[in-house]
């Protein structure tokens, strides 16, 4: 039987930001995209401690993104139906970037291992990301 485990990191989807230089050449993470991967390491730790996959991985992440206030009742409904899905930023490679880097040494010891991965956005009322890691059969 292949070993699953799940996360749920509450709060609005954040993807990973590209690094940036200042104009003495020094480069640096935005605070931003080091506060949300420090979020998702701490929220492993505390559900999955000691947990950490060892060979080739299938990696599913759904981004639950808040239904925009001037959205329509029908529109909203359609939202949450998952019939208008959201085209907004961050863009899905970017969200699976952010998620891989924060996990890294953590649940698995390089996302090397990650051999399928799937990225959704959803909307939802209750904003999350939504991450499932499962082991794959050889």
């Amino acid at each position: 039987m292949n070993q699953k485990i799940t996360l749920t990191i509450p709060g609005k989807p954040l993807g990973k930001q590209r690094p940036r230089v200042l104009k003495n050449g020094i480069t640096y993470t935005p605070r931003e995209t080091v506060d949300y991967e420090t979020f998702i390491k701490e929220l492993y730790v505390m559900r999955h401690f000691h947990k950490q996959f060892q060979g080739p991985l299938k990696l599913t992440i759904t981004a639950y993104f808040p239904i925009p206030s001037s959205a329509s009742k029908k529109k909203k409904e359609l939202m949450l139906a998952g019939i208008i899905r959201p085209t907004i930023k961050p863009d899905w490679d970017n969200i699976g970037k952010i998620v891989t880097d924060a996990l890294n040494h953590l649940a698995y010891d390089d996302d090397k291992q990650i051999v399928e991965a799937i990225v959704r956005k959803l909307y939802s009322d209750e904003p999350r990301v939504e991450i499932e890691i499962e082991e794959v059969s050889l």
